[in-house]
């Protein structure tokens, strides 16, 4: 059995997702399995992955779906994976040569069932790093930790159990195609730790049709999930008000946008909730103002 799953969620990214696949062919340990969750592609990504199937560099397992968003794609990923490790590595993104044999031998090395799995870090295609370093004077914490009293900042490549990614799917909702990924990875926070690696395990590209670059559309097109997700974040025990108050403000106008009566009820915070309220109805009025154009 492989040690580790590298699982890629596409969609219609064919002209791009072969550097991707060139990193992998070019590792310098086999140990590995590239798992790519074709969430309704309707470019010729599935002939391209038969052609690198045929050609047999390593092992690829592919699985199209029906279109479901990134959180889907995820879910779908964590139920196929049965290696130890796994790691999301965007269908825009590809990782250094040597990124599978660092991962597996700090693993072997430090990998332990107290801790959740290993944070590394993302970097663009200069070599420069993505925000921050990880802190140097500690081995492990948690990801909140990380980015609210550690001062991290950047997007990291996270590499977790997978028996851990398999709990907490992501709620699927109608005509929807966006959960915040962080709520897993918040889930696992509350039990374990990450461990600490300083090391680039991949570089990223922000391509104009990301996610991350039409965010305020997003959070037009899916105001369940994201009132989903802040509320979930409101109940995460280890976090300060200042925090929850924030995912209130946002509770509020995301539950403003899918016209839910019953969102001071169904609050896990309410006296927050009434305070935020002046705040997430204007935050409302932005983000209804900014996305005029967008078809819900």
């Amino acid at each position: 059995m492989k040690k580790l799953t590298i699982f890629t969620p596409t969609y219609n990214r064919a002209y791009c997702l072969h550097y991707c696949y060139e990193s992998l062919v070019e590792q310098t340990s086999q140990d590995f399995i590239w798992l790519i969750i074709d969430d309704g592609s309707t470019d010729n990504t599935k002939e391209l992955v038969k052609e690198w199937m045929k050609e047999d560099k390593f092992e690829i397992q592919y699985h199209w779906q029906e279109n479901q968003g990134m959180h889907g794609a995820h879910n779908t990923a964590y139920e196929m994976i049965e290696t130890e490790l796994n790691v999301c590595i965007d269908s825009d993104d590809y990782i250094p040569v040597n990124a599978v044999e660092k991962i597996v031998k700090f693993w072997k090395d430090f990998g332990s069932d107290e801790v959740s799995g290993i944070i590394g870090l993302d970097a663009n295609q200069d070599n420069s790093i993505i925000g921050t370093k990880l802190p140097e004077e500690i081995k492990r914490s948690t990801l909140f930790d990380l980015y609210y009293r550690h001062g991290v900042t950047g997007d990291k490549k996270l590499v977790y159990r997978t028996d851990l990614t398999k709990e907490n799917p992501y709620p699927i909702f109608d005509n929807e195609k966006y959960v915040g990924l962080a709520y897993k990875y918040y889930m696992l926070d509350k039990s374990y730790e990450l461990l600490l690696m300083n090391e680039i395990l991949c570089y990223v590209e922000y391509l104009p049709d990301g996610s991350s670059r039409n965010m305020l559309n997003q959070y037009r097109k899916n105001p369940r999930g994201f009132s989903f997700y802040r509320q979930e974040l409101m109940k995460l025990p280890y976090v300060g008000v200042s925090f929850k108050f924030r995912q209130a403000i946002h509770y509020v106008s995301s539950s403003l946008l899918c016209k839910n009566p019953d969102f001071l009820r169904e609050t896990p915070n309410k006296i927050l909730t009434i305070l935020a309220l002046p705040i997430g109805f204007l935050l409302y009025l932005y983000v209804t103002s900014k996305t005029r154009n967008v078809n819900v």
